[in-house]
């Protein structure tokens, strides 16, 4: 496969996940300041952004946060930029990329573009985006053959999957004197209802800590999130005629990874975890970047060809 195209595909699963996973985040915050008023909104913003990795601001409230990670096309962060980020990958590999999965893509970037997202209210933008990015996800499952494309596109969802809950639960230990906070991240994640019938229904932060970084059933826990990566880059491994060990640097970085989640004593699960968190995004950068290095160097670089 050609590099362009296989590093297309990695970003095009990447961007739709990073939009998904901003748009829980951003939730989890706005329900955060409703459910508890003695949240200083301030903060709760400074803080945000930084965890988002948006530009620092001196004043931060909602609206900045609306603004930063969810419409403005200049910040990178932004919902708005990962699908257009999305759709422009997209273009560029469209030979490869299924008419089903490329109009589901476009429809998308249409309905957000020229502030159309932004004349929304944030409740049913939020929805929107996620209803979306479920067509565009499942279309490509149901319509791209399952081949070294496939396990980029996954690869790359997988990888921004970890990074992305790696924030969410971030913002909840930024917030954890609240009775709420895990119950939201918890809803944020679409993981309430598989957590109550996991644990019953009785919300610790030890145990929604738990479900959400090992639960090995659950899709968007991380170790499940890693497995999946680990089986992407062991098929593509494997199409290559390697049999035998892992010569593969962002293998070696997900199996650590993992590997430090799983053995982890449970009763420690909270210690340090921010820190944590923090490792294991730096993680995905370094597993990006070996994943570039062996696949994608020599690929023609992106170019933003416009809102069109």
């Amino acid at each position: 496969m050609l590099s362009r195209i296989a590093e297309s595909l990695f970003w095009i699963g990447r961007y739709l996940e990073r939009a998904e996973n901003t748009t829980r985040i951003v939730e989890v915050h706005l329900q955060l300041l409703l459910d508890d008023p003695s949240v200083d909104q301030d903060d709760a913003a400074h803080s945000l952004l930084a965890v988002m990795g948006a530009a620092p601001v001196e004043v931060a409230d909602t609206n900045e946060v609306l603004r930063a990670l969810c419409y403005d096309t200049a910040s990178t962060c932004s919902i708005a930029a990962a699908l257009g980020g999305a759709r422009e990958a997209a273009r560029r590999a469209r030979e490869t990329v299924s008419i089903e999965m490329w109009e589901a893509i476009n429809t998308t970037w249409n309905s957000v573009k020229g502030a159309r997202l932004q004349r929304m209210r944030p409740a049913s933008a939020f929805r929107h985006v996620r209803e979306r990015c479920a067509v565009i996800s499942g279309t490509a499952d149901q319509t791209m053959s399952h081949d070294e494309g496939w396990h980029f596109l996954t690869l790359g969802r997988s990888l921004e999957r970890v990074d992305m809950t790696a924030r969410l639960i971030s913002t909840a230990h930024l917030t954890s004197g609240t009775q709420s906070a895990w119950n939201n991240v918890l809803r944020g994640c679409g993981a309430h209802h598989a957590f109550v019938r996991t644990y019953g229904g009785v919300t610790t932060d030890k145990d929604a800590a738990e479900f959400l970084l090992l639960d090995r059933l659950f899709p968007r826990s991380v170790v499940h999130s890693l497995q999946s990566a680990e089986s992407s880059l062991s098929d593509l491994a494997l199409a290559g005629g390697r049999r035998v060990g892992f010569d593969d640097e962002a293998q070696r970085l997900l199996g650590t990874a993992r590997a430090a989640l799983e053995y982890r004593a449970p009763g420690r699960m909270l210690e340090d975890l921010p820190q944590r968190m923090t490792d294991l995004q730096r993680t995905c950068n370094l597993v990006s970047e070996a994943v570039t290095t062996r696949y994608f160097t020599g690929a023609t670089a992106a170019t933003w060809s416009g809102g069109n």
